[in-house]
């Protein structure tokens, strides 16, 4: 009797711990070619040399644009970060954005009347950076664009640095 007990509590174990090391469960990504309406997605991700436009949308997650691809928003809402590197354009206007803006090694980019709640970040970049009426709560943060970034009546929580210091 006290063998079938061990025996039963040991099974019990084991399927406890089966249950417990399940993966999680992973917010799905879509991507963007063309434009989305008024819609809710998880993560959302422009394809390299694909152009996509967001009009009402709502990002869950994180925002991807990829090497030469293009992005317009307007109204738009993300979550998370908007993350470019290498991208065409970017161009968001009248959105917010909860996370931070990261523009790193693409041509140009426009940010015009939108919210964003960590920092903006613009670098090395190599065509017309343009941040005008924004509000960051973070830091706006410029180095090694060419030309250097310009614009006017950002609120800025944090610091206006390097090429933006004056913006």
């Amino acid at each position: 009797m006290k063998r079938s007990i061990i025996v039963a509590g040991t099974g019990t174990l084991v399927l406890a711990a089966g249950v417990l090391s399940a993966p999680p469960a992973q917010a799905e990504e879509r991507t963007c070619r063309g434009t989305l309406g008024a819609i809710t997605v998880d993560n959302l991700r422009v394809p390299a040399g694909a152009s996509c436009t967001l009009n009402r949308t709502t990002v869950k997650g994180t925002l991807k644009v990829e090497r030469g691809a293009r992005l317009a928003t307007s109204s738009a809402r993300v979550n998370g970060n908007v993350q470019a590197e290498g991208h065409a354009h970017v161009y968001l206007y009248a959105s917010t954005v909860g996370g931070s803006v990261q523009l790193k090694q693409g041509r140009t980019a426009s940010l015009w009347s939108t919210s964003v709640k960590g920092d903006v970040q613009s670098f090395t970049n190599r065509g017309a950076q343009v941040f005008s009426h924004n509000r960051v709560d973070g830091n706006l943060q410029c180095k090694s664009n060419v030309p250097a970034p310009t614009g006017k009546s950002n609120r800025v929580g944090g610091n206006k640095q390097d090429q933006c210091s004056r913006l």
